[in-house]
């Protein structure tokens, strides 16, 4: 693994703006296509986390992030190998992690290269926190299974605020926020608990370890349901009940932004 680069500790922190009404538009871009992960790079970009490179430097700079990051150099290599991932228990993290992402067409490797066609550099001052920054972007559909939320539009708004409470980056919580105005919007007069939903999701972030610094190895060896309960991550229940709500209208939860902007 390459050597990790610490600031030392008479350095400034690099310097981050706020800058919301660049976030604003390019989430007004995201509505228009929700697959368009490039905009959510710029919301992030725009809302950055000030405190990240201290969480960082806590991580990267101690005996566990040293030896979690020693075992794990590459997280992508180890979540794209369903092969080897198959080879653990059934009803496993791994498991469900793999059913999942193979349900949805996705691989770990495929969210690097949507951050890399958006910036194939990182500014000088955050390069020392990358293998951290990566380790929160490369868990982010492993979150999905561990939750429960799936990658309809409600779902991916639980997961930020989920991440939220993990890595309070504002950007996670304005697209959570903001996504939720627009599931209100696109399903008026619906007594789905949209935001209810939101905040559960904040709450089960809350009382979780932070993820992204756990050994991933070690949870997708787990069972599933005895890594939710280590981890304090119950079921989602209002994230259900809205799920039910919505087809009750005849609505499905997974085309609902589509359906209702056609």
């Amino acid at each position: 693994m390459p050597a990790i680069a610490f600031l030392p500790p008479e350095q400034p922190m690099p310097a981050l703006r706020h800058r919301p009404l660049k976030a604003w538009r390019h989430f007004r871009e995201l509505v228009k296509d929700k697959e368009n992960t490039r905009e959510v790079f710029h919301i992030f970009e725009a809302l950055p986390w000030k405190g990240m490179p201290r969480a960082a430097q806590a991580f990267l700079s101690s005996e566990r992030g040293r030896a979690v990051l020693a075992r794990e150099p590459s997280l992508p290599e180890l979540l794209d190998d369903h092969a080897g991932l198959r080879r653990l228990p059934a009803g496993s993290v791994a498991h469900a992690y793999c059913d999942f992402m193979e349900a949805e067409g996705l691989t770990a490797r495929g969210l690097v290269e949507e951050f890399e066609s958006y910036a194939l550099e990182r500014p000088d001052n955050l390069i020392p926190f990358a293998p951290y920054l990566d380790r929160i972007r490369d868990t982010h559909d492993l979150l999905h299974v561990l939750t429960g939320y799936g990658r309809d539009a409600l779902g991916e708004q639980c997961v930020l605020a989920f991440s939220y409470s993990q890595q309070p980056s504002p950007g996670f919580l304005f697209i959570a926020y903001a996504g939720g105005l627009e599931l209100k919007r696109a399903a008026k007069g619906s007594r789905a608990p949209v935001f209810r939903a939101i905040r559960e999701g904040q709450r089960l972030g809350k009382a979780c370890p932070r993820v992204a610094e756990l050994s991933i190895r070690d949870l997708l060896a787990m069972p599933l349901e005895e890594a939710r309960a280590k981890l304090g991550i119950a079921p989602p229940r209002h994230y259900e009940q809205a799920h039910r709500v919505w087809r009750g209208m005849g609505i499905d939860p997974y085309d609902l932004l589509n359906s209702q902007s056609a």
